[in-house]
């Protein structure tokens, strides 16, 4: 099969996925809410205006677990099992093989820095998911990271289009501290429901809690309603 029959199946995958979900996607605040606000241009209508209680800066602070796990792209794998048909484990090259996507969108800290218009390179996370052939009892993902981090997405969350697994920022590659080589990011939550150097998916068919959300962080993580804490 040539490359480009590859990529044309798991478009079609990954439409078909997002299909069975889109119901669900379609009543997530950020698109059902009276004046959704989102991530990115697109939903901000160009307007620079930032989430409740929430300030912009210039910054890029960082906030870890205190463990930065040094994992070249050489050696780098990310799992993606669970509740799937093809289960499957990718090198860096089988990242490289999907179509890579550029996307620009904003950053939300629930500590209330935001970060506006970030420039952005990687793969849907919705078709790294789709190649792995969800069950349809699926409706959950847990993103796991090399430094013991986990957080918890509904995939009416996980399958939006700019919902990535992104490998640049800026033009360049995703510094370590940052979560490269490859972090998570949704711009449409609070950036904690983004795993930095993520490591396993594993799709779930029951909602289970991550570091975080155990900890009395929401489970729902919705910039634009304020929701914090549980």
């Amino acid at each position: 099969m040539s490359e480009d029959d590859k990529l044309a199946r798991i478009v079609e995958a990954r439409l078909k996925l997002r299909e069975r979900f889109q119901r669900d996607m379609q009543a997530t605040p950020s698109l059902a809410d009276d004046a959704p606000m989102g991530s990115g241009q697109t939903n901000r209508h160009g307007m620079p205006q930032l989430p409740p209680d929430q300030y912009e800066t210039k910054k890029w602070p960082v906030l870890d677990l205190g463990i930065k796990p040094e994992v070249p792209r050489a050696t780098w794998k990310l799992a993606v099992d669970g509740a799937v048909a093809a289960p499957r484990t990718l090198a860096w090259a089988d990242l490289e093989a999907f179509e890579q996507v550029e996307d620009v969108s904003d950053f939300h800290c629930v500590t209330k820095w935001s970060r506006m218009n970030m420039r952005w390179r990687g793969v849907r996370l919705a078709d790294v998911l789709a190649a792995a052939e969800p069950r349809p009892t699926a409706r959950f993902v847990m993103c796991h990271a090399y430094d013991g981090y986990t957080t918890n997405l509904p995939l009416a969350e996980a399958l939006k289009p700019d919902v990535l697994l992104v490998h640049t920022f800026d033009g360049a590659p995703l510094e370590i501290e940052h979560g490269g080589p490859c972090r998570v990011i949704t711009p449409q939550l609070y950036a904690w429901k983004g795993a930095k150097w993520v490591s396993r998916l594993e799709v779930l068919e029951d909602d289970r809690l991550g570091f975080w959300e155990e900890r009395g962080y929401s489970n729902t993580a919705y910039p634009w309603r304020n929701d914090r804490y549980s």
